[in-house]
């Protein structure tokens, strides 16, 4: 789910050397912190949080196939 999440946001953005992705595991949850460029933010979080909201939802669908729980955060 990390790749996924790294392909999707270096797809998205000005700036795919700058695209970081840190993962936790929190239990039985997985959390992934999307860390982009500061010019690259609003790319990723979109209008009205639609793409933010695209991606977690696609992180979401494949983190069910591996019985996981993952959340998604954006940070600088």
């Amino acid at each position: 789910m990390k790749k996924v999440l790294e392909t999707i946001a270096k797809n998205i953005v000005d700036n795919p050397k700058e695209v970081r992705v840190k993962e936790k595991e929190d239990g039985q949850a997985v959390i992934l912190e999307l860390s982009v460029a500061d010019e690259d933010m609003g790319k990723v979080i979109g209008k009205r949080g639609r793409v933010a909201k695209a991606i977690r939802t696609i992180i979401t669908a494949s983190a069910i196939k591996a019985n996981k729980k993952v959340t998604v955060e954006i940070v600088d």
